[in-house]
């Protein structure tokens, strides 16, 4: 768990300097920011997407994790959680503001690749390597972040400290079924939800990227399934 650990704990500082140093900083200026951000964020998903090997299981554990993730409607819960936090930690009564930072920021920072692969290698090896570079990562973005969204991101260090701690806590379980074919299309996968979060931080389409979530975690079991049937495209 010390990956997870350093990794909550880098959120939480790159937020309070971006809270302390942001103000200072023009609306213009952030919003331009920000725009940069949803850019680049649109090139990282992007890029991992094209790493599939297997069109069908990214199709299918997308439309399979849409409607689990609608089942459950795991977005309006991050919503409520992330209003309730608002409620005991925010002072300036912005609700939506506050909402919106915690939610973009916690998916972004649970969603990509080094989040899943860096939480395995974890629990079954002990090796923290990839969760350390994304503590650095996650620590510049949270910075400027909350230069430009608020508090809110601040607060995304919640989420990502119990769904990568889970992970850690569960890679012995799925230690057989890790195959390379499982992490790529699992990556895959996660890299359409980046791109998905890069089109809400630019405003461009609102899309539900937290009940598509189960999307990453059924791509386990397809890419298994369709490996063994020879299906692909």
């Amino acid at each position: 768990m010390l990956g997870t650990v350093v990794n909550t704990v880098a959120i939480l500082i790159g937020g309070l300097l971006g809270l302390l140093f942001g103000q200072t900083l023009p609306d213009k200026i952030k919003k331009t920011v920000i725009q940069g951000i949803g850019l680049a964020v649109l090139l990282i998903g992007v890029s991992m997407a094209l790493q599939t090997k297997n069109t069908l299981v990214v199709i299918a554990s997308l439309v399979l994790g849409g409607i689990v993730g609608e089942l459950i409607d795991i977005e309006q819960q991050l919503q409520k959680f992330g209003q309730m936090l608002e409620r005991k930690l925010s002072k300036n009564g912005q609700a939506a503001g506050f909402t919106k930072a915690f939610v973009t920021a916690s998916l972004i920072y649970c969603v990509g690749a080094m989040a899943i692969m860096g939480a395995f290698e974890s629990g079954l090896t002990g090796n923290n390597t990839i969760l350390y570079a994304k503590a650095m990562l996650d620590g510049v973005t949270a910075l400027v972040f909350a230069s430009s969204m608020g508090i809110g991101v601040l607060a995304s260090a919640i989420p990502v400290f119990i769904y990568q701690g889970l992970l850690t806590l569960s890679a012995g379980l799925l230690q057989g079924v890790l195959s390379p074919q499982v992490i790529t299309e699992m990556g895959a996968t996660g890299g359409l939800l980046i791109v998905g979060i890069g089109l809400n931080i630019l405003e461009i389409k609102d899309i539900k990227v937290g009940n598509l979530l189960p999307g990453l975690f059924i791509a386990i079991p397809l890419t298994v399934l369709f490996t063994r049937l020879h299906l692909g495209m």
